[in-house]
């Protein structure tokens, strides 16, 4: 019965551009390519200050729910990106951009104050690049422009690294703050805050 509920699931789900992924505690579903194109996320902003703004034609793919998924070992999975996050956002602190590459590529299950027990390895993390650190924030809402209920840590109300550099000026790289979701670059030199990913294509 339940075998014959899933497959029912993963077809609607087909039709409407979406794939299943089914998991040991549940089973999620994550937007993907729909003929040649990759889905656009809505901002979260649900508020209209103009008419046919974003707040009123609200655009893009819905978020699934839940959203997020705590996986009890330090990290935490996005369900529409599919990408896995380290629970705590503010165990490695603040580092230059080079410091926080090496610190996320070298990143592994049991390093002190991490909270990892997932049995990663160094070299299964890394720094998100823009696009990566920039999908999870809800732009309607405000320190943290994170969406609700997300089960994160310490998220810093500051700045944090990507791991893409400026392409007008390669000693500077952008960043992306959670107060207000503010994307930026600056100073490859400058101290920011790390959350390191892995996952993703």
């Amino acid at each position: 019965m339940r075998r014959a509920l899933l497959i029912a699931m993963a077809l609607v789900l087909a039709l409407v551009g979406w794939s299943s992924v089914c998991a040991e505690d549940g089973y999620y579903v994550i937007p993907t390519m729909r003929g040649k194109y990759a889905p656009v996320p809505k901002t979260g902003q649900t508020t209209s200050h103009g008419t046919r703004d974003d707040g009123d034609l609200q655009k893009g793919v819905p978020s699934p729910a839940p959203r997020f998924t705590d996986n009890a070992n330090g990290t935490v999975t996005d369900n529409l990106t599919g990408l896995v996050w380290m629970k705590d956002a503010g165990a490695l602190g603040t580092k230059s951009w080079g410091d926080a590459l090496s610190a996320a590529n070298n990143l592994k299950s049991g390093d002190p104050g991490t909270g990892l027990t997932d049995g990663s390895k160094a070299g299964d993390w890394r720094l998100p690049n823009l696009r990566e650190l920039q999908s999870l924030i809800d732009y309607g809402r405000y320190a943290p422009a994170l969406p609700t209920l997300f089960p994160f840590a310490y998220v810093q109300y500051s700045s944090y690294w990507s791991s893409t550099t400026y392409a007008n000026y390669a000693p500077w790289a952008w960043n992306v703050s959670f107060i207000e979701g503010q994307v930026s670059y600056a100073e490859k030199s400058t101290v920011y805050y790390v959350w390191c990913v892995r996952g993703g294509k």
